[in-house]
């Protein structure tokens, strides 16, 4: 065989491939955009995307907790730590008597009042933390700014400097 002897065009071979190539593309995409749809639709880059999904689940978790005022529930998801009351000292900073006054229906220091609904109106990743804005009872003003903890799955207060703006969405 010299140089110019090329072997005989496959057609059929060339249709296949082609399909196939666009076949896995568009499968591709398909599973991106469906991971970016269930995800929130972030607005973040795509490795983060699973950090908004699992953080959002936790924070709904959290508050559909509250809902019910299973506040020993929700202490347990706030702490990632569903065994809690085992060993409750290991919670010192944040026990779980000052988690009642914070989060509880009926005490004075809840600003919110009874928790009856809840819906997360934004959401960012800033560092390795996704920080939450969630408004609770309908409110438009004063959101719950937490934020989740990817490598402990915790959640707490977000720092004054790291909170969303009111009604603009951008982060203060």
């Amino acid at each position: 065989m010299t140089l110019l002897d090329a072997p005989v065009f496959n057609e059929a071979r060339d249709r296949r491939n082609r399909m196939i190539l666009g076949t896995s593309v568009g499968a591709l995409l398909a599973l991106v955009i469906g991971f970016w749809l269930l995800a929130g639709r972030p607005v973040d880059w795509p490795w983060k995307w699973s950090q908004h999904l699992q953080g959002k689940m936790a924070v709904n978790s959290f508050f559909k907790a509250l809902e019910r005022n299973d506040m020993p529930a929700a202490y347990g998801i706030w702490n990632h730590d569903q065994d809690w009351q085992q060993h409750a000292a290991k919670y010192s900073g944040y026990p779980f008597e000052r988690f009642q006054k914070d989060w509880s229906a009926d005490s004075p220091d809840n600003e919110y009042g009874p928790i009856k609904s809840h819906r997360i109106a934004a959401t960012r990743v800033i560092g390795n933390h996704l920080l939450t804005a969630t408004f609770i009872n309908g409110r438009k003003s004063k959101a719950a700014n937490l934020v989740w903890d990817p490598a402990d799955k915790t959640l707490h207060f977000a720092p004054d400097d790291e909170q969303f703006l009111e009604g603009a969405g951008g982060i203060s």
